[in-house]
């Protein structure tokens, strides 16, 4: 393979990527220098102890935050100094985010839930009203798009948030915990649904503690110190 279709997989790259918080007096070094390759349509689980980095890390990758020192290529486009309009416009097309604790918002259906990323992509009405239906029968919520978060299981809530994660047809999607706050039968449910989204081609970063969870993904990072210990 030539350079260039390599560098047409790839969908993240990173070089000697590093984060430090705090003063001149007190610093933390969440982050201590190390490179990260991941190409389009992997699925991989991201694992470590607390305080390993993990969270620091995606959220790097999601742009909600920059390193102090390195660079981040999100699809060959240097995103790591980029101004903070631009970090939130990639946000939005680019990352789709599923959180542990659902994100939604209580006085909002399932339906205008998962088209809210749409609204604030300016797409008219109709397009996102019917995409976004498309994408809650796609993750069997069909006849739930008028509940609202407390009409509905923990379970449901998660595959709310996935469709909404999906409506921008993001490049990569980013899950945080998702099963965390689960019981074991809709954490399986919430698996096989990300499984299910990598076998159409979605590349997936997702944080567990959960061994199970990693093993079904095809590949694990592991973080320790700061600092990238394993890559399976």
């Amino acid at each position: 393979m030539n350079e260039q279709n390599d560098k047409q997989l790839q969908m993240i790259r990173m070089n000697q990527i590093k984060k430090v918080y705090g003063t001149d007096k007190v610093k933390v070094e969440a982050l201590k220098g190390f490179d990260l390759l991941v190409k389009r349509g992997e699925f991989i689980s991201l694992m470590g102890p607390s305080g390993s980095g993990k969270s620091t890390l995606l959220n790097i990758i999601g742009c909600l935050d920059t390193p102090s020192d390195g660079e981040y290529f999100l699809e060959e486009e240097r995103v790591d100094r980029l101004h903070h309009t631009k970090l939130a416009e990639i946000r939005n097309k680019k990352i789709g985010f599923v959180f542990q604790n659902f994100n939604l918002l209580p006085y909002a259906t399932a339906l205008e839930n998962v088209e809210l990323p749409m609204i604030f992509s300016g797409i008219k009405y109709k397009e996102r009203r019917k995409r976004a239906r498309e994408l809650l029968e796609e993750v069997g919520l069909g006849g739930r798009v008028d509940h609202k978060p407390t009409e509905l299981s923990g379970g449901e809530m998660q595959r709310v948030a996935i469709a909404r994660a999906l409506i921008n047809n993001p490049s990569i999607i980013l899950a945080d915990e998702p099963t965390g706050n689960l019981d074991s039968k809709s954490g399986e449910e919430i698996v096989s649904i990300l499984e299910r989204l990598w076998h159409k081609g979605h590349t997936i970063l997702i944080v567990t503690h959960n061994q199970e969870i990693s093993t079904r993904t095809g590949r694990i990072l592991r973080l320790k110190d700061g600092m990238l210990e394993q890559s399976v």
